[in-house]
């Protein structure tokens, strides 16, 4: 039995020092999982053409102050300068900071930026959308089912990100490579 507990506190210690293994591995979930994800739902805030970036699509209001926008009538023309940016921020958003993070490159600063994202997405999802009506969206830790939207999917979404903002992107990043990471 005591040979088990040694070989078992010296795989341990292995893991302990290998501070390269949890920061690469966050960084790798992240681009399979949710970079594409992020992607993809800022494609549909973009407007036609090239200066759809600049000019975000009816859809992308639509999404982002969902009952502001059936108060209006779905007319955009009838949003402020600054709802207007505040569309503009979340669409870059999905697009800048997923590639940072992907890149390995501000990576902790990215990945901050990736919670607060979450979050203000998180709570549009509930309040805007009606979320909180729907315990599939919600869902709930501590029961069977681990597929809740809200708080089942989105926390760990989140815990990948901490590692991210804790650990930095490892070794295989740009913040390495131009040493802003140990």
């Amino acid at each position: 039995m005591t040979a088990l507990f040694s070989f078992y506190r010296a795989a341990a210690d292995r893991l302990e020092q290998a501070e390269w293994l949890l920061p690469t591995l966050a960084h790798l979930l992240f681009a399979g999982i949710l970079l594409m994800y992020f992607w993809v739902s800022g494609l549909t805030k973009l407007g036609e053409g090239f200066g759809g970036v600049f000019s975000p699509s009816t859809g992308a209001y639509v999404q982002i102050f969902p009952r502001l926008m059936e108060a209006v009538g779905y007319d955009t023309t009838q949003f402020s300068t600054l709802h207007r940016l505040v569309v503009l921020a979340g669409t870059w958003a999905e697009f800048i900071l997923p590639a940072l993070i992907v890149l390995g490159l501000l990576t902790r600063l990215a990945a901050l930026g990736m919670i607060g994202f979450i979050a203000v997405q998180s709570l549009t999802d509930l309040y805007g959308h009606n979320g909180w009506a729907d315990p599939k969206v919600i869902g709930g830790w501590f029961d069977r089912f681990p597929d809740g939207i809200i708080l089942d999917q989105r926390a760990l979404w989140v815990f990948v990100l901490m590692v991210l903002v804790l650990k930095g992107a490892g070794p295989l990043s740009f913040d390495r490579a131009l040493g802003m990471h140990r």
